[in-house]
């Protein structure tokens, strides 16, 4: 049995746009992945809405910031195959970062938890899995325009950021983008249709990096 931790936002916890709301059970894409790698794999959806890769944002009712939580979550759900790292759209948000550097850099700190941590019974860490999130997208939603809209072109810099990460620490990588897009309703999540689609995307890689 191989175990894949999914460690992300709102894309992850399955946000829909239009509602706003959380999609059913089945279109959330982690779900959409566990049913395409079958009963051999157990697929661990971690999303949380407004997580950053590594920065503080107080303005939610949980600690949004992916860090300060991750090493407990390691620890909760070990032993782990694959981590993946679905962030940075939140890190746009100007108050938080506004900038694609600053989510590498938080990226790159996850990786380094995930590496460094002290895994219950001497298990290994995880191989690591980096998706850039689709790029944002102009919307008429006025809330979502002025917290995001700053970040449009910035978020345009993450894929290939994150591709070069990739490569300089030994993790795979999906761009999303080359997916599924971000729905003009808000500008930032997804419809149905699109994080279904994400899951779909993923099956190939993470079949290859679980050796199945």
């Amino acid at each position: 049995m191989k175990t894949v931790l999914c460690y992300g936002d709102s894309l992850t916890w399955g946000y829909d746009p239009d509602g706003p709301g959380r999609h059913a059970f089945a279109d959330r894409w982690p779900n959409v992945l566990q049913a395409a790698l079958g009963p051999q794999v157990t697929v661990i959806a971690e999303g949380l809405n407004g997580r950053t890769t590594a920065f503080d944002d107080h303005l939610g009712s949980a600690d949004r910031n992916g860090a300060r939580l991750l090493p407990t979550i390691l620890t909760t759900h070990s032993p782990i195959d694959l981590a993946i790292l679905f962030l940075g759209a939140n890190d746009m948000k100007p108050w938080i970062a506004g900038r694609a550097i600053a989510a590498k850099q938080g990226m790159q700190r996850l990786i380094d938890i995930i590496r460094g941590h002290a895994y219950p019974m001497g298990e290994d860490a995880p191989d690591i899995l980096l998706v850039s999130p689709p790029p944002l997208c102009e919307t008429g939603d006025p809330e979502f325009a002025a917290m995001f809209g700053p970040g449009l072109e910035q978020s345009t810099m993450l894929a290939s950021l994150y591709s070069d990460l990739a490569d300089l620490t030994g993790c795979g990588f999906f761009d999303a983008a080359s997916v599924a897009k971000a729905s003009p309703l808000d500008g930032v999540h997804l419809d149905a249709a699109n994080t279904r689609a994400i899951g779909r995307g993923l099956e190939p890689i993470v079949r290859v990096m679980l050796g199945l």
